[in-house]
């Protein structure tokens, strides 16, 4: 059977919170490799899945230019052959004319295999050593299905927190709360020493030098409710740009529940990963903004859980009472819930006229219009 394929959905963005989430994750290899496990066996997050080879980088040697001589002549001072192993700098072809006065040689750029040679062009293909790749479970759970020599389904229960951006690819370790409460800052005075391989909760805005030390204390991810953007950028050593993340090697994942600025994260989030202070966790910073919506993520496994729970795959859609996020400018960031969901079209400032809802503010009591467009659901 082959791996499904990723799909998208047209309906207002959700972000999950919840205690009791079913969360199913795909596993799949770049290319068909080989499955290390079977249906039923239970797994903790570093436990190997898959592995795989991708084939080598080619580099090319420009054999007729490096010993003078003409393309059709090459084969003539060739010292290997297609399909021939050579190691870095290992002479590959030679010429010697006026009795050895004038010695030209070439030589292999890479270790690899002689993949082709031209008499054509005059060159040398050399294809560098297989790269070795190899998944893990990415979380605790068990092994539900397997795709032949693709791809395994692993399905666990437990807490999960999806956050707004995250950079980084996937880590996991064990919880460690470091704010008191959710509006409280995440400086560097609180990353403590002894944090390698944890993941670290914070509450508000993260300070750039905290994430430098949690990186050289070795922490496996940060995740807390706000950056401050250059900051992002300075982490990441470039600008954010297009938010399709998750391949960044930072050394450190982060995982951001509300955005930017000073925001507090989301009381709900807080105490969700605080209760579960010390248990294993799994990160992913991995996300996308556009079709196919990814979203980065805080999963903490529950072992041996059998309670029923909501399939994430299970989209509810917007209702009176609903909990959602605003998210644009000027209430960008502010959580509210609905209180309308008025059926006809209404003018907006732009002049056009789209389905809208009326919120009421978490902050403030107020109530408010705002186009359903501009507004995620929270689902818990």
């Amino acid at each position: 059977m082959s791996a499904p394929e990723p799909t998208t959905h047209g309906y207002t963005p959700g972000l999950r919170i919840t205690d009791r989430a079913l969360i199913r994750r795909l596993r799949r290899l770049p290319l068909p490799g080989t499955i290390h496990v079977k249906v039923g066996d239970e797994l903790r997050a570093e436990d190997l899945v898959g592995s795989t080879q991708l084939p080598g980088n080619v580099v090319n040697v420009n054999v007729a230019h490096e010993l003078s001589i003409t393309p059709e002549d090459v084969g003539h001072f060739l010292l290997v052959k297609e399909g021939d192993r050579v190691e870095l700098r290992q002479v590959i072809a030679e010429s010697k004319t006026f009795w050895g006065l004038f010695h030209s040689i070439a030589r292999a750029p890479i270790a690899g295999t002689v993949e082709t040679i031209s008499d054509v062009t005059g060159q040398i293909l050399v294809r560098g050593e297989p790269i070795q790749v190899q998944i893990d479970a990415y979380v605790d759970g068990t092994v539900v299905e397997v795709f032949g020599n693709e791809a395994v389904m692993v399905e666990s229960r437990g807490a999960l927190a999806q956050g707004i951006l995250g950079v980084g690819g996937e880590a996991h370790g064990a919880l460690r709360v470091l704010c008191d409460r959710p509006e409280q800052s995440c400086s560097a005075e609180l990353i403590p020493e002894d944090c390698a391989g944890c993941i670290l909760v914070g509450g508000g805005r993260v300070t750039l030098d905290a994430l430098h030390l949690a990186r050289e204390m070795g922490a496996a991810a940060v995740v807390t409710g706000a950056i401050d953007g250059a900051d992002l950028d300075t982490f990441i050593g470039r600008p954010l740009g297009v938010a399709i993340t998750g391949q960044e090697d930072l050394g450190l994942s982060l995982v951001l529940t509300e955005g930017f600025g000073d925001t507090p994260m989301r009381r709900r989030t807080f105490e969700l990963l605080a209760e579960r202070a010390g248990r294993r966790a799994s990160v992913n910073g991995a996300t996308q903004i556009r079709a196919g919506v990814i979203r980065p993520e805080v999963v903490v496994p529950e072992p041996g859980a059998t309670w029923q729970a909501r399939d994430e795959a299970e989209v509810r859609g917007l209702a009176a009472g609903s909990p959602v996020r605003l998210t644009r400018h000027p209430l960008f960031g502010e959580l509210a819930r609905i209180v309308e969901l008025p059926e006809e079209l209404t003018e907006i400032e732009t002049e056009a006229e789209v389905r809208v809802a009326c919120v009421r503010l978490d902050s403030t009591g107020e109530v408010v219009t705002v186009p359903r467009a501009n507004m995620e659901i929270i689902e818990e």
